[in-house]
């Protein structure tokens, strides 16, 4: 049997940093990151699920909270809070996502998905999933278009 693909398949050799690092639409949340300090915890075994938000989630995000990005990446407690919600201690394929279930975050707070792959968090605001299962060597990611806010 053949399956036809419409791209390059790669292995997933490089962590969830690294990956999100080499992404376009990541270099907000890799600066985030690593400015809480949670690079080498992303580099680790894992095996983690990350709800990353692309850039344009974040500039939203900033003219929600009426932050610039340097006083948000500047309040590291604040960043670890928000940036550990989005973070599962597993890896969670799209397949696997628990529709209508609370999911519970590494930060220890949890959120639901929906069949639509809608995301409410503890705010009760809505992101969706738009992109899934980009593998990483230590779990995967999920990208999504709003950031996720604990209580």
């Amino acid at each position: 049997m053949v399956h036809l693909v419409d791209r390059v398949l790669l292995p997933a050799n490089k962590d969830i940093v690294a990956t999100a690092a080499a992404l376009p639409d990541f270099s907000i949340l890799v600066e985030a990151v690593v400015a809480a300090g949670l690079a080498g915890t992303l580099q680790g075994t894992g095996p983690f699920t990350a709800f990353a938000p692309t850039n344009a989630a974040f500039a939203a995000l900033l003219t929600e909270l009426g932050l610039s990005k340097a006083s948000l990446l500047a309040d590291t407690a604040l960043l670890t809070k928000v940036l550990t919600y989005h973070v599962v201690p597993a890896r969670v394929l799209k397949a696997e996502v628990p529709v209508n279930t609370a999911i519970t975050t590494v930060q220890g707070q949890s959120f639901t998905v929906n069949a639509s792959l809608a995301i409410t968090d503890q705010n009760m605001r809505s992101s969706t999933i738009v992109a899934t299962d980009v593998f990483a060597s230590n779990g995967v990611i999920h990208v999504i278009d709003k950031v996720l806010l604990p209580r």
